[in-house]
């Protein structure tokens, strides 16, 4: 794993599934941490930049490597804005990661090691939160929210497959030493953000 210490600031990225939560769980997590007077800053992959809208809203012109090759280089770009919050000594909360990458890519096909190859040089997560629900729960709740972001949230049976990688994605991670925390999203968000603050106030604990 890339070194991740001497920086002031802790970097946490809430994955899973689409539908699982992500947003809303950064959020709640998000705003505990600032009741509690930690400085945090919350932000998304793929960013609002330009780079972050194509690769955003390009899922259906650009598939496999290009997309992944893609998505990576919106979060090196990413790095101009999450490590200057680090220097600054605060909590950057991002909603996906590079663990959606290893999820999700490696659902179009490109090779879970190349994917790895490509972010590995990206800033490290100090936390990497692995929202999980059943694939029934997730497909009421896309059903819910209504429009679908990507054609990967298109097939019926998507759910429980994206579920797979993801799940997959939390292991590599973990034989690579990455701290990853499992949460279970079927209980509201703020409830599901305390065991994440936790975290997160034990490794601003381990720190100092």
């Amino acid at each position: 794993m890339t070194e991740r210490t001497g920086r002031p600031g802790l970097l946490v990225a809430v994955e899973g599934p689409g539908g699982v939560g992500k947003s809303t769980v950064t959020a709640a997590v998000a705003g505990l941490l600032a009741e509690q007077g930690v400085p945090v800053l919350a932000t998304r992959e793929p960013t609002d930049t330009p780079l972050g809208d194509l690769a955003r809203h390009g899922t259906d012109e650009y598939r496999g490597m290009a997309l992944a090759c893609l998505v990576a280089a919106g979060r090196y770009q990413h790095a101009e804005e999450i490590q200057p919050a680090l220097d600054r000594g605060k909590v950057v909360v991002c909603d996906r990661y590079i663990a959606s990458s290893l999820a999700l890519q490696c659902m179009d096909g490109v090779d879970r090691d190349f994917i790895w190859l490509l972010n590995e040089g990206v800033i490290q997560p100090d936390l990497t939160v692995m929202l999980t629900a059943p694939p029934e729960v997730l497909a009421e709740r896309l059903a819910t929210r209504g429009a679908l972001h990507s054609r990967f949230e298109v097939e019926d049976d998507t759910r429980l497959i994206e579920l797979g990688y993801f799940i997959e994605a939390g292991r590599y991670l973990r034989d690579r030493g990455a701290p990853v925390l499992a949460v279970e999203a079927t209980i509201p968000p703020s409830e599901a953000a305390r065991p994440v603050v936790a975290a997160i106030t034990r490794l601003m604990k381990d720190h100092r």
